[in-house]
């Protein structure tokens, strides 16, 4: 029999009916920022964890997966990514993978919540590894959303890397038909996009199957994937959509 450690626990429900606990040695920081709860954890599994509103967003452990599903999909499809807009993003993780692409020659990352970003760059440095440094990164904290609405810029790839869509949370809006009608416009004539799109566990699939719906009803081509992130507790799901090129 396994005996548990003398942690403190945290519980990250997945479901009413279902949760992941996990043992935390320390938290680094809690706040209730501008649009969500954040905090900073000592995981006794994953290492140092990024919580907001009490889910899971990654973990020093196991990260590199989320990130890299995420990112290099879309950007391995395009045939010369030069311009990168990420929707989100907030530890910087994103934008790392984006700008190890040499072909990348602009990144653009818009985050609603510059507390999470700034906190990520003190706290997480693991996770950007000077990314935001980079002289083809522009950041700007605003919604992501407006600026995509009233920009006539047009990008190769967007990446949309925000947390789940909580109704009344910071995330909610950017799941909808009608957003992706908005980055459909923003995107150039061979363009993509990818996102994450919740988790892919048999019995937990609304979320997912509603995204794919949607994305199908906007873009030609919409290709559904899906990987293991341990920290997360369950598979999880992400789907890539183009205009015209198709990764299979």
């Amino acid at each position: 029999m396994i005996e548990p450690k003398n942690f403190k626990w945290f519980i990250e429900y997945t479901s009413p009916q279902e949760g992941h606990i996990h043992g935390i040695r320390t938290i680094h920081y809690a706040s209730q920022t501008k649009y969500q709860t954040m905090e900073i954890m000592e995981s006794g599994s994953y290492g140092r964890c990024l919580v907001l509103d009490g889910k899971m967003q990654s973990s020093l452990t196991d990260e590199f997966i989320y990130h890299e599903a995420l990112v290099h999909p879309a950007l391995l499809t395009h045939p010369n990514p030069k311009r990168v807009f990420i929707v989100g993003g907030g530890e910087g993780a994103t934008l790392r993978e984006v700008l190890r692409h040499k072909s990348v020659e602009y990144c653009m990352m818009v985050d609603i919540d510059e507390e999470v970003v700034q906190k990520s760059k003190e706290l997480l440095p693991e996770w950007h590894q000077g990314a935001f440094d980079d002289p083809r990164t522009d950041l700007r904290f605003m919604d992501a959303r407006k600026y995509l609405e009233e920009t006539t810029d047009s990008y190769d790839c967007i990446i949309i890397d925000i947390s789940e869509p909580v109704e009344e949370g910071p995330a909610y809006l950017l799941f909808t038909r009608e957003f992706y009608e908005i980055v459909k416009e923003r995107l150039s004539p061979d363009g993509t996009i990818a996102l994450q799109a919740g988790t892919t566990a048999l019995h937990q699939l609304l979320n997912f199957t509603a995204v794919d719906k949607t994305l199908n009803a906007v873009f030609p081509v919409v290709a559904p994937y899906n990987v293991c992130i341990p920290s997360f507790g369950l598979p999880w799901g992400f789907t890539l959509a183009s205009k015209n090129l198709d990764p299979r």
